[in-house]
């Protein structure tokens, strides 16, 4: 769903609820899920919270906490719902059968992957080493993505598929990227230097790697099943094991 404008939390909550009143009004049976999950919400935060609570929590006790965990990140930085939002909207824009917002709210793995994601990170920049670990390991065990709370990610970033997605901690990972079902970014065979930058606009094939000190430059592509562990120029497209350049730019190309 091609959109010219990005939304503000606040426009895309209204949206969300227009969306879901409609699927209420032309299914009363599954409108009783969808008032439990958005209709009796105030907000995207709050609507936010219970989500992450209730996917990653194992039972009532562990739902409340990551929901209350959730709406205190949510609270002391709402830079993380407009981002969440703008992740949003990144689904509808890059996804070709997405019709609107409400279907990947509900249920794309990846969006909440990421999104608790920015929890742990939240609680990782906050001290609170142990909960924001939890939170990583919770979304590994149940949502098969697993990302580092250290790790920096931007926003309009879309884990498709979100399958076996593994982001280690030195991990820099720009806005606008776009991540396929089993890739692997961290650090070169537990060597203790930095981890892969990944420029703005990348998008990262199934099955890909990405590993070591290196860069990946804006706009660039990596290949389905392709290891990349050397630079990838702005605009080129790495493909094959060990990854080799093509469809560069020509001063790229010609470099």
């Amino acid at each position: 769903m091609a959109r010219a404008t990005i939304l503000s939390s606040g426009e895309l909550w209204q949206e969300i609820r227009s969306e879901a009143q409609r699927a209420v009004d032309a299914d009363p049976v599954f409108g009783t899920s969808l008032s439990n999950s958005i209709l009796i919400h105030e907000n995207f935060a709050a609507a936010l919270s219970d989500l992450i609570g209730r996917r990653l929590g194992g039972n009532a006790a562990a739902r409340a906490q990551f929901a209350r965990l959730s709406s205190d990140a949510f609270r002391d930085e709402p830079e993380l719902i407009e981002a969440a939002s703008r992740d949003l909207q990144a689904i509808a824009v890059r996804d070709p059968l997405i019709a609107g917002l409400l279907s990947p709210l509900l249920h794309f793995k990846g969006y909440v992957a990421l999104e608790a994601w920015r929890l742990s990170n939240w609680l990782w920049r906050h001290d609170h080493i142990d909960p924001a670990l939890l939170i990583q390991n919770e979304s590994s065990n149940v949502l098969q993505v697993s990302i580092h709370p250290a790790a920096q990610i931007g926003s309009s970033v879309f884990l498709d598929h979100a399958t076996g997605i593994v982001i280690g901690a030195s991990v820099v990972v720009g806005d606008d990227v776009t991540i396929l079902q089993n890739v692997s970014i961290g650090r070169e065979g537990g060597l203790p230097n930095r981890g892969p930058r990944i420029g703005r606009g990348v998008f990262i094939g199934g099955e890909a790697a990405i590993l070591g000190d290196i860069k990946v430059g804006d706009f660039a592509k990596i290949g389905a099943n392709s290891l990349v562990m050397s630079d990838v120029p702005a605009g080129c497209t790495a493909v094959g094991n060990p990854a080799r350049l093509t469809n560069c730019p020509e001063p790229a190309s010609a470099a």
